[in-house]
């Protein structure tokens, strides 16, 4: 009995250890996100930061979220994201905008989050609702791609987006 129980460690384990390394290589240079209370405040502020550039997804009047990537990094695909040459009154009226829409639809508000590169080393923050998800992944030469949220994030809570997320219930 014994020796069929260090079988079964040794096939579990034979099992796990490929696995694991398998999980490890799919996740190398994945950076992450965390929710931040301060940079929620930063947001409902209306504080730009100089140290980043400003991108949005979705409309340009109810964007899905802001992005503010560190100057130090660049966006590989810039098709994902609108740059935004961001000014106080620009920025007050997109997270204004983003407030107002997200409280008509879904009654809820708006989070900040810090973004992190896969080394854990913060290259910007991102404002959206809580809902929303972006991927972080990091290429050579401080070059990142960030994938924004969906951009029907609002119509699938306002219940006119079907249950697969991809097209418009009659």
């Amino acid at each position: 009995m014994k020796k069929y129980k260090i079988i079964i460690i040794y096939i579990t384990l034979a099992t796990i250890f490929p696995l694991t390394a398998c999980t490890a290589s799919l996740l190398k240079n994945w950076g992450k996100i965390e929710p931040n209370a301060a940079v929620t405040n930063a947001f409902e502020k209306f504080q730009i930061n100089e140290d980043f550039n400003y991108y949005i997804s979705g409309s340009d009047v109810y964007p899905t979220s802001i992005l503010a990537l560190n100057k130090s990094y660049s966006l590989l695909d810039e098709d994902l994201w609108k740059k935004i040459d961001m000014t106080p009154e620009i920025f007050r009226t997109l997270v204004t905008n983003m407030q107002m829409r997200l409280l008509q639809c879904c009654f809820e508000t708006q989070q900040g989050y810090i973004i992190y590169d896969d080394r854990g080393k913060q290259i910007g923050i991102w404002y959206s609702m809580i809902a929303a998800s972006i991927g972080v992944k990091m290429k050579d030469d401080a070059k990142v791609i960030i994938y924004p949220p969906r951009e029907d994030i609002y119509l699938k809570y306002e219940g006119k987006v079907n249950g697969n997320g991809n097209d418009f219930s009659p």
